[in-house]
């Protein structure tokens, strides 16, 4: 009886795996359209590649035990019930899992520098552009200083363009996440983090927020399209700005940010200057001390005049100075 459960579960196991390899699923993560993305993909199929190296023969050999020494099996060579060390076996089960993990440690600390979501990944003076983001409850605010306008719950940008998004919160911690590009990164009040992306393909791609954030979390989507061109941007920038809709003060924007859920797609043809950093400073602990933010930007203009380059920790501070100095 317990036999035949066991049978039935196994069974219907191997149905609905069948099931769902033949369903044409599409994994987005391994289907990246940016080179964020496709470096992330090639580390999550090493590292499976790498660990399959010990699950797979594990798993063959848990049958191949089970089957020759099962109580049935009555032709078995030897018994032993004394033994309990083997010296070839302890260096195999140690030596291998060890080497692997050495790589698998190898490979993560260099992806982890390399991938740093705060990295700038522009090359040879390449323009990067840059979007701001507010994670609202429950929507998302993108805005476009450059272009001086916004939109709720969609993001455009043009393809083989590397995007700077800034993100914060306005209320609670939540996470930005556009799956086909690569690499989510948290929202939180009063803080700014960073976020460098790029799409190398035209289309549009699901974004969310990836961070359970109450009643709405699961309508807080968004849609992030990778324009073909420059001369695409900048149509799409003439549509946004012909809307009669605007963000005039801060108020406008305390307006928006009370919690609404479902939101569809808005335009803003203008937002005011600063609108972000009041975002982040409207909280506690959201602004710098004036005397450390006067000493770090004298400290980077000097750099700058002297041609010193700035580390990645000098260029981290003085950004963060710049964004939070009122």
């Amino acid at each position: 009886m317990e036999a035949s459960r066991y049978k039935s579960i196994i069974s219907k196991a191997g149905i609905l795996m069948l099931a769902l390899a033949l369903s044409g699923c599409k994994f987005v993560l391994l289907d990246p359209k940016g080179d964020i993305g496709v470096q992330e993909k090639e580390l999550i199929l090493t590292a499976l590649v790498l660990m399959l190296i010990v699950v797979i023969p594990v798993i063959l050999m848990t049958i191949y035990f089970a089957y020759k020494y099962r109580a049935s099996n009555t032709n078995h060579e030897e018994y032993a019930p004394e033994w309990s060390h083997s010296s070839k076996i302890e260096v195999v089960v140690w030596t291998i899992p060890i080497i692997i993990i050495a790589i698998l440690a190898t490979i993560t600390w260099r992806s982890t520098h390399h991938l740093e979501p705060s990295k700038p990944i522009a090359q040879d003076g390449q323009h990067t552009m840059t979007i701001e983001v507010v994670a609202m409850d429950w929507k998302w605010l993108f805005i476009y200083p450059e272009e001086k306008i916004a939109t709720v719950n969609y993001v455009a940008f043009p393809k083989d363009v590397p995007v700077k998004f800034k993100l914060t919160a306005d209320n609670i911690m939540n996470s930005f996440f556009i799956p086909s590009l690569g690499s989510q990164i948290y929202a939180m009040p009063a803080m700014v983090t960073r976020l460098h992306l790029i799409a190398n393909e035209a289309g549009d791609f699901k974004g969310m927020g990836a961070s359970y954030s109450g009643e709405g979390f699961s309508h807080m989507k968004f849609t992030a399209t990778a324009l073909p061109d420059e001369a695409s941007f900048k149509q799409w920038v003439t549509q946004v700005k012909a809307s009669n809709q605007a963000l005039k003060e801060f108020s406008d924007y305390q307006a928006l940010a009370k919690p609404s859920i479902n939101d569809p797609v808005s335009y803003y043809s203008s937002v005011p200057d600063g609108l972000f950093n009041q975002v982040v400073m409207q909280h506690p602990g959201g602004s710098m001390n004036e005397m450390e933010a006067e000493k770090m930007e004298h400290m980077s203009s000097q750099m700058k005049e002297a041609g010193a380059p700035m580390t990645m920790d000098q260029e981290t501070s003085h950004e963060h100075m710049t964004e939070h100095k009122g």
